[in-house]
Parts: structure tokens; C-alpha cells; sequence
């Protein structure tokens, strides 16, 4: 308990990859990175869509750990009306998974509602919420405290790394 108290009053600051849809999210990355991520080193933006000249998900998944998520702790990703349709972001927290980072959700106001009040969300990433792996967390929050952005990775930080769940099926296409 004293060692999670120590991270959450004086953090490391944490290299984190954005996993996200580009064509619908870019504005939610841009202002998390100017805006919300100070004391966080942001790798900039990779999309996979454009970098990755190959079909092969082999080649694929070792370019994401060698060159995407190379040198960081932590993922987040930005959870809006489209990502969970995204192959390349449910391929990223595979791998971040495969690397045990720490995983954390931003629910963005532009995410999918469910009747009974859920969200759409990557199923891998809901997997890893709910086994209290990943901490999820809503972009309103982080807008009126910046700081609980860090306070969420340092408790995602703390969880036990066998409550990992990454067993899923990886997506083979965008839905």
C-alpha cells in the first residue's frame, strides 16, 4: 500500500502509446497530448494503417512490439464511436498485453451506449476491465482534473499482473 501512495504523490513519468481510430479520434489525441498528458511522454501518432506495407499478422504484431510499443509502460486507448471495429487497436493491446502493460480505457463522449448502459468498447479491452486488469475512465473526468489521468495509470500500475486476460481470438478484419 505505501509503495501505490508513494507512485500516486510522486510518479515516474510514464512513456505511454495512444491506441485509437485515427480518422474519428484524432481530435480526442490531439488534445490529450497538448493538453491532459503533462508529466506522461506520448509516443506520437503510428497508425498502423498507413506504416505496415503487409497482410502478415505475424510480421504485423512484431512490428507493433518492435516499433510502436518499443520503450513504453503503458497503453491507453481512446474508446469513441468506432474503435471497437478497429483490428489495429484490438492488435495493439494484444501486444501490450503480450508485453504486460498497464492498460487503461478513456471512454470519449463520442462512444457507443448500450440500453442497459454500457458502451461498445474493444472486447480485449473489456475482458481486461473486467477482471480488474485495466482501469477505464471518462474523457469528462480527466477534462476536469488533468491529474486523474496520472492517478489511473499509478493504479493500474498496482495490479497483479495474473489478472491478465488476453486468451481472445484476434480480429481479422475491421467490422
Amino acid at each position: 500500500m505505501n509503495s501505490l501512495l508513494g507512485s500516486l504523490l510522486n510518479p515516474p513519468r510514464r512513456k505511454v502509446f495512444v491506441s485509437y481510430h485515427h480518422a474519428g479520434d484524432q481530435a480526442f489525441y490531439d488534445t490529450l497530448s497538448r493538453d491532459l498528458a503533462s508529466g506522461l511522454e506520448l509516443f506520437h501518432d503510428n497508425s498502423l494503417d498507413r506504416r505496415i506495407g503487409s497482410e502478415d499478422p505475424e510480421y504485423i504484431m512484431r512490428r507493433i512490439r518492435e516499433h510502436h510499443l518499443h520503450g513504453s509502460s503503458c497503453t491507453i486507448v481512446l474508446c469513441g464511436q468506432n474503435t471497437p471495429r478497429r483490428k489495429y487497436v484490438d492488435w495493439e493491446i494484444e501486444a501490450s498485453l503480450t508485453q504486460q502493460m498497464v492498460l487503461i480505457g478513456i471512454m470519449l463522449p463520442t462512444i457507443e451506449w448500450f440500453s442497459n448502459g454500457g458502451t461498445a468498447k474493444p472486447l480485449r479491452l473489456q475482458d481486461n476491465i473486467d477482471s480488474g486488469y485495466a482501469q477505464w475512465i471518462s474523457w469528462n473526468a480527466i477534462l476536469q482534473n488533468p491529474s486523474e489521468l496520472i492517478a489511473t495509470i499509478e493504479r493500474a500500475n498496482a495490479a497483479p499482473k495474473s489478472r491478465i486476460a488476453n486468451s481472445r481470438q484476434r480480429m481479422t478484419r475491421n467490422a
